[in-house]
């Protein structure tokens, strides 16, 4: 199990930087929280890190939301909350991306579970009582 510290706001770069160390071969990440743990934030700064140029929002309305990392590879960033049946995503053809070989960061992943590659790596971020954040994933 790995475990990263984000001490405040001003640190998460620094998570990111080490979040990004251990991805290895590794192309889907299923971003576990409750509401307001900040997995937005903490996805945002990966791709930062990882070179996208774009404005990196919430596809919470759109589903999901492409980058391009400084490499000129694709990442795609989901947000499943308003995800009401599963035929939704099968709608968008989820496999295409899923299976793309391409960064897959996945918000919500609770209401998809049943379709999450078995090799998606499950992250959970877990806000603590003295506002910092703990990210754990193995």
């Amino acid at each position: 199990m790995i475990t990263i510290k984000i001490q405040d706001i001003e640190h998460i770069r620094e998570a990111a930087r080490e979040f990004i160390e251990h991805i290895g071969d590794h192309r889907v990440f299923a971003f576990y929280g409750k509401m307001g743990a900040g997995k937005t934030t903490f996805v945002k700064a990966i791709c930062e890190e990882l070179g996208v140029d774009d404005v990196i929002t919430s596809p919470t309305f759109a589903i999901v939301n492409e980058y391009t990392s400084a490499k000129g590879d694709s990442i795609f960033h989901f947000d499943f909350y308003r995800i009401k049946k599963l035929e939704e995503v099968y709608d968008m053809g989820y496999e295409d991306y899923f299976y793309s070989g391409a960064l897959c960061f996945i918000e919500w992943p609770e209401l998809i579970e049943e379709i999450l590659p078995d090799d998606a790596v499950r992250v959970s971020i877990a806000e603590q009582e003295d506002g910092s954040r703990i990210v754990t994933f193995s």
